[in-house]
């Protein structure tokens, strides 16, 4: 078996990745063996010519930061632990707070998610980043969802601030990243009990999260403003983006006061002032 194969089956079968992971590094490995003309272990010059010739290609400073972290996963597969050259990622440059891309998003939950060798954690990180952006809850609600919620239906009961619950809708990739986790993980789950757990089985902590966050930033060169509470804000700037109205999504996020959502208006057209000003010769 060659090692492109041996690795897809490494994700699959041994680290449980999801498909969509899977794909991605695997597509990746194979661009990588293309280049180099052989499954090895390249010197850092060729791996800065591979990722500049990749950058020709078009992809963008997430996405290359992405390449390089399932770059350096393949290697250490084929060559063992620190087999990957060191080489430092691009750096997203800092300005004012804005929502993060949903490239950023996936490379940040992917980076974290491959950082643990239990397989059960990196479902359960993944899940947990899944349902602050894809649900748009805030990490003390997803930490505090306990065994009650399985099934999973088509919403999701919170429990947000001041005791208020809501409803929020769940798309398909929320529930299986949720679901996934819950079939693999070791503590059994009860209605009265927390659904993620830590390590040694207690519940989760939201610093736990917050440091995972905070280390998969740092090495995909993503700005400071990169935090799970981040990732609430930009679902809730990308709904607004596609046609949201403000009251729906005060009613998804559980906001007291629409004043507390309606400042996603100005996010939003700061946003797309940016982009107007990037992309237009007048701007």
């Amino acid at each position: 078996m060659n090692a492109v194969l041996a690795y897809a089956e490494h994700l699959s079968r041994d680290r449980r990745r999801s498909p969509h992971t899977v794909r991605a590094y695997v597509s990746t490995a194979e661009r990588l063996v293309e280049h180099l003309g052989a499954a090895r272990v390249p010197t850092s010059a060729e791996l800065r010519a591979y990722l500049a010739e990749r950058r020709v290609d078009g992809i963008g400073n997430a996405s290359a930061a992405r390449e390089l972290s399932a770059i350096r996963n393949f290697l250490t597969f084929v060559g063992g632990e620190g087999a990957a050259p060191k080489l430092k990622g691009p750096r997203v440059k800092k300005g004012v707070p804005r929502p993060i891309s949903p490239d950023e998003v996936v490379a940040l939950a992917e980076d974290v998610a491959e950082q643990s060798v239990e397989a059960w954690i990196s479902a359960r990180d993944w899940a947990v980043l899944m349902l602050l952006y894809g649900a748009g809850l805030r990490i003390g609600e997803a930490v505090g969802l306990t065994g009650a919620v399985l099934p999973l239906g088509a919403v999701l009961t919170v429990t947000g601030k001041r005791d208020k619950t809501r409803m929020v809708p769940l798309i398909a990739p929320v529930r299986d990243a949720v679901e996934a986790y819950a079939t693999l993980s070791p503590w059994p789950i009860s209605k009265d009990e927390p659904l993620f757990r830590g390590a040694r089985g207690g519940p989760l902590k939201p610093e736990i999260i917050r440091r995972a966050v905070q280390g998969a930033r740092g090495r995909l060169g993503l700005a400071s403003r990169t935090t799970p509470h981040a990732l609430r804000h930009s679902f809730a700037t990308h709904l607004l983006g596609r046609g949201a109205d403000l009251r729906s999504l005060q009613a998804l996020l559980g906001h007291a006061s629409l004043s507390s959502t309606q400042i996603y208006t100005s996010v939003d057209a700061a946003h797309l002032l940016d982009v107007y000003r990037n992309a237009h010769p007048h701007g």
